[in-house]
């Protein structure tokens, strides 16, 4: 069995940052092989990896429209594609949704893609999913088992409102959700009342912040990945530490 952690979180919170993290602290831990999901239709977790992208899966659905071969069937078709879509890296590998459908009937090539994704699972210790604000992706992923939902805000009162509907939005899926646990990203002061107020059904043990980290900000602006951060990035150290309390070892 395969352990599930989905991410979720608005815009500019640097979900897709930690999300990076994560994969980093599942190899640096022998805890592989990995599978990292970009879920968001604007990918780009494969930046943060330092890996470059192919193509998608929402690339396959398109071209099974106009580009089976003759003689192939749609499932041979797409079997193939998502193997070339699937980004191979040491102890892990990655694969994008990509953008969601255009016009027409995307319903046989979604089922077969569901059928592929449930297929690749198995082959993995640790599954890390990192979705969009409003996680349509979520609804026809994969698996509705998550063993660890992540939400993630930056320090503002509009991040925390967001995640507080992302907590709801994920529930109205009816998703098996088996623990939920709240990130605040670049935490400097405040918030305990808003906090209070939007998730007095969470623990204090389902909390954590992380602080500012201008090491961040230079990868970002040099266009590093941020999987390589230092050791002593305070940021990467807080969420190593956050990790390691969720997350079982194999």
């Amino acid at each position: 069995m395969s352990f599930t952690i989905a991410m979720a979180g608005k815009g500019g919170t640097g979900k897709t940052t930690l999300a990076g993290l994560l994969v980093r602290y599942l190899i640096e831990h022998d805890m592989t092989p990995v599978l990292a999901v970009d879920a968001d239709s604007n990918a780009n977790l494969n930046e943060v990896l330092g890996l470059e992208l192919v193509s998608t899966l929402g690339n396959a659905r398109e071209q099974m429209k106009t580009s089976v071969p003759t003689g192939m069937t749609k499932d041979i078709y797409m079997e193939i594609k998502a193997e070339e879509a699937l980004v191979e890296a040491k102890g892990f590998d990655l694969i994008a949704m990509g953008q969601p459908e255009g016009q027409g009937c995307y319903c046989a090539a979604n089922t077969i893609l569901t059928g592929i994704l449930e297929k690749l699972l198995n082959n993995y210790k640790y599954i890390v999913i990192d979705n969009e604000a409003g996680m349509e992706h979520m609804s026809r992923l994969t698996t509705n088992n998550i063993d660890l939902f992540l939400i993630v805000t930056d320090a503002s009162r509009r991040g925390v409102q967001a995640a507080r509907r992302i907590t709801e939005l994920a529930d109205s899926l009816n998703l098996v959700i088996t623990r939920k646990f709240l990130i605040i990203n670049q935490y400097k002061w405040g918030l305990e009342k808003l906090l209070k107020d939007e998730f007095d059904d969470f623990p204090p043990d389902n909390m954590a912040t992380v602080p500012v980290d201008e090491n961040i900000f230079d990868f970002d602006m040099s266009g590093r990945p941020t999987i390589e951060l230092p050791h002593d990035s305070p940021a990467l150290q807080e969420v190593f530490k956050i990790y390691s309390n969720l997350i079982p070892a194999p």
